[in-house]
């Protein structure tokens, strides 16, 4: 596997504070600068929906690609469902973050990761009905989310995809937490982040506007955007979406 360096380093030191961006579309342009060379490469972006949808929609237009969404949902701890202890994809597949074991028992976790398909499985159903599932296989594919905390969603988002045999295969964020950054570094060819921190708590932090992603926002995206090259074999299946 080849890997580029992680972006930003000479512009963001780990142990300065971050600026916050503005929105998502700040960040967004501040992303497409960081992938400019994949401009014009036939890229596709898959956005971890809901809320990396506006990102995506704004790189997929910055860098001539296409958009699409990778099927993943986290698992939330109890009582605490923003934060990440782990996350299924639309394979089943779930991932459990190494260390948060004691945060939730072994039936909350198989409750929670039901719970969890049931909502993707749902989700997908509306959002395939106006983009069918793109051909992942041999292309440039470029992973984004607005940020990362524990990595939980995003370790499995790059795993989905990898399962598809990409050609090159990019994870892409405007902030991250330092650590749960380096751990990702062997599941992607590229890594992309402007701006880590050793002190990230919840990824609304770094940004001065942070709304909740609707779903109409999600559909609106899927529909404003070119469709590309759909899949053959649809993975709009309750276990594939």
């Amino acid at each position: 596997m080849t890997r580029a360096s992680e972006s930003g380093d000479s512009a963001m030191p780990d142990d300065e504070p971050c600026a916050p961006y503005a929105n998502r579309i700040e960040a967004a342009d501040v992303l497409s600068a960081a992938l400019a060379h994949l401009k014009g490469q036939d890229a596709l972006v898959l956005a971890i929906p809901r809320g990396a949808v506006p990102m995506g929609a704004r790189l997929a237009e910055r860098l001539d690609a296409t958009l699409d969404l990778v099927p993943v949902r986290k698992l939330g701890a109890p009582g605490q469902p923003e934060f990440a202890i782990g996350a299924v994809d639309g394979d089943g597949v779930v991932v459990q973050m190494p260390g948060l074991e004691s945060l939730a028992d072994a039936a909350w976790l198989a409750e929670e990761t039901q719970r969890q398909r049931a909502r993707l499985t749902e989700r997908f159903q509306r959002y395939r009905a106006v983009r069918p599932a793109q051909n992942l296989e041999a292309r440039c594919v470029i992973v984004v989310d607005d940020g990362l905390a524990t990595g939980a969603t995003m370790r499995a988002a790059l795993g989905w995809v990898r399962r598809r045999r990409p050609a090159r295969l990019v994870c892409a964020v405007p902030i991250a937490e330092l650590k749960s950054l380096a751990a990702l570094s062997d599941l992607a060819d590229e890594m992309v982040c402007p701006r880590r921190s050793r002190a990230l708590f919840s990824i609304s932090q770094f940004y001065l506007r942070f709304p909740q992603v609707t779903d109409e926002e999600v559909l609106a995206a899927l529909v404003a955007q070119p469709s590309g090259r759909s899949s053959s074999n649809r993975e709009g299946s309750a276990t594939a979406p």
